[in-house]
């Protein structure tokens, strides 16, 4: 039996477009009745006690503990003020955290909730039990701090990651494209994709002879798709100047798709970082929503 979306954890820390991704966060909710759990992290002194070993006098770090506890609770009144005004304006019912699950399948709902502790684990180990977690595009303004809370749900949470295009789209998941390679990470996006694909208008399975690894191919895809009762193309697309990812987004493009899905850093992340590739070219150019599994 197939998974339905009940549970999205929405990490806000103030950074990307916060309209596009709450505009995506709304119409997965819509369309699964689901729950929006949004969370705020707020600070954590221990980040900056560590400085104290550092020739910085304890003195200085009590200011900038102070500091940093100042500024993420700005941040955390800033970001719940936006989010209020977001479900207000759409007319989705609020309700606190330990109310979550109480009254299941009464329509859409959100809550807020402000969680301690490094952002790292305190995201990660949240989103170990939502069924997706949705982030900001990182295009927008190169947080390096919204770089990291999006690896870490990647590749900490086994669960599939969705990340919000740089703007508000006008559709999401009405067509879909699946890029496929035949590694575990793109048969795990395929699996994770299914929800999203079952309701969707068309669906087409993207590869390249560049891309595919050892592994079933696009056609044998597309009949495990037909299996679930979904009905998909398979296409073959060239690499842009040996680039794979600008050909996958152009393949994406040209089949006018609003979402993507596809499994995340088949080779190391280290190497793409120096090396550039498929992963690294789609968190920096998508204009699209993007599913992530790994």
């Amino acid at each position: 039996m197939l998974i339905d979306i009940k549970n999205i954890l929405l990490p806000l820390n103030g950074s990307g477009d916060l309209e596009a991704v709450m505009q995506v966060a709304l119409d997965f909710a819509r369309r699964f009745d689901a729950h929006l759990s949004a969370v705020v992290v707020g600070s954590d002194p221990s980040e900056v006690a560590t400085l104290a070993g550092e020739g910085i006098s304890a003195g200085m770090v009590n200011e900038m503990i102070d500091t940093a506890t100042t500024e993420a609770q700005r941040r955390a009144i800033s970001i719940r003020k936006a989010f209020d005004s977001f479900i207000h304006e759409h007319g989705i019912r609020r309700i606190e955290p330990s109310k979550i699950g109480s009254s299941a399948g009464d329509g859409v709902s959100a809550s807020l909730d402000v969680l301690n502790g490094t952002e790292h684990d305190s995201l990660t180990w949240r989103s170990r039990l939502a069924d997706m977690t949705l982030v900001p595009n990182l295009a927008k303004d190169g947080d390096p701090r919204a770089s990291e809370t999006l690896h870490a749900i990647l590749f900490d949470s086994g669960r599939p990651l969705v990340i919000a295009p740089p703007t508000p789209p006008k559709t999401v998941g009405q067509r879909i494209a699946i890029a496929w390679n035949g590694t575990p990470e793109a048969s795990l996006a395929l699996r994770c994709i299914l929800p999203w694909a079952h309701k969707a208008e068309a669906v087409q399975v993207l590869t390249c002879q560049d891309y595919q690894r050892r592994g079933p191919g696009a056609d044998e895809v597309v009949t495990y798709l037909r299996m679930h009762g979904i009905s998909a193309t398979a296409r073959e697309f060239e690499a842009i100047n040996r680039d794979i990812g600008a050909g996958l987004l152009k393949a994406a493009t040209e089949f006018n798709a609003d979402m993507l899905g596809m499994g995340a850093y088949s080779h190391s992340r280290l190497r793409q970082m120096i090396l550039g590739g498929v992963t690294r070219h789609i968190l920096e150019k998508a204009q699209l929503t993007v599913l992530m599994s790994r």
